[in-house]
């Protein structure tokens, strides 16, 4: 979070009610996307972990991978009792990505917030653009 934002011994239990209503509203916000789109995850958490919460960029890109793991094993077991999960294909996508998010964790460090946020917008802009044009 923010430096400096529930510093305010007084104010902390506020603060901290504020900050965990927010969370939740963005982990509804992020489960209505998701069944709707198959999206939830980096698409809709981060921008909203930058804009509503205030995290640096670095932490909303782990903070929404934590939150993507526990909302695929959700969606896995959901999946699964309607038999539509097809594991082998999963498993073609999912190592080789397994591997990515390694390397992508790495070489996120080396840049600054700034060019991270500015990078994501680009990307969401090129997703929009394709998806209208395509």
């Amino acid at each position: 979070m923010a430096a400096g934002v529930c510093a305010d011994a007084r104010r902390r239990i506020a603060c901290v009610s504020g900050l965990s209503a927010r969370l939740v509203g963005i982990g509804l916000v992020a489960g209505v996307f998701s069944s709707l789109f198959g999206v939830g995850g980096g698409l809709v958490i981060v921008p909203l972990l930058l804009l509503v919460v205030a995290y640096p960029p670095h932490q909303a890109t782990a903070t929404s991978l934590g939150a993507v793991a526990i909302t695929a094993v959700a969606g896995v077991v959901a999946y699964a009792f309607r038999h539509d999960i097809r594991y082998a294909y999963a498993a073609l996508v999912g190592l080789p990505a397994t591997v990515g998010v390694v390397g992508g964790a790495a070489l996120q460090q080396r840049f600054s917030g700034r060019a991270l946020t500015l990078a994501f917008a680009v990307l969401l802009v090129g997703i929009g653009i394709w998806l209208i044009v395509g």
